[in-house]
């Protein structure tokens, strides 16, 4: 099955699938690949490297959506198109829908990446939970110490919104 509609967008899904493979094959970190491109051109491009940095949130989309933020020089992703070999973790959806491009196309889906032992099912479970009711202890305190400070964001007059 298939939604795609745009002619380059196989083109562009390959680019993603294949720095998936060429990641993986470095030892980088999982098989998972992104392009973003913006007026047909890749802006952006990033292989998972969670295992060789150290760093779990290095997923793919993360990697491409920093280095196209940085060529764009901007933390918005308008007109851009980000292609991923497989369907978002909750974390990199997250980060997709905070930089705003304007469409997601993905080929492999998270089931696909369950059965490769990628298992993100636990924290689409969680989502919905209240936060004391979660696997990992969650605690809150000093809300209204925190309200000051947004208090001060909501009366800054040269805020930047996002």
């Amino acid at each position: 099955m298939s939604d795609m509609q745009h002619p380059s967008d196989i083109d562009h899904l390959r680019a993603a699938i294949a720095l998936a493979r060429e990641g993986m094959e470095r030892g980088d970190g999982g098989p998972f690949g992104c392009v973003i491109v913006k007026d047909g051109i890749i802006i952006g491009r990033g292989s998972n490297r969670v295992t060789s940095t150290n760093d779990p949130t290095a997923h793919a989309e993360v990697v491409a959506i920093r280095e196209a933020c940085r060529q764009l020089g901007s933390f918005q992703l308008e007109g851009c198109v980000l292609y991923t070999s497989c369907e978002p973790c909750p974390m990199c959806l997250g980060a997709i829908y905070w930089s705003r491009p304007d469409r997601i196309v993905f080929a492999g889906t998270r089931e696909d990446a369950a059965q490769a032992g990628f298992d993100d099912q636990l924290i689409y479970d969680e989502l919905p939970l209240p936060y004391n009711d979660r696997r990992i202890r969650t605690e809150q305190g000093l809300r209204d110490e925190a309200q000051v400070v947004f208090a001060a964001w909501n009366a800054k007059a040269d805020k930047l919104r996002y």
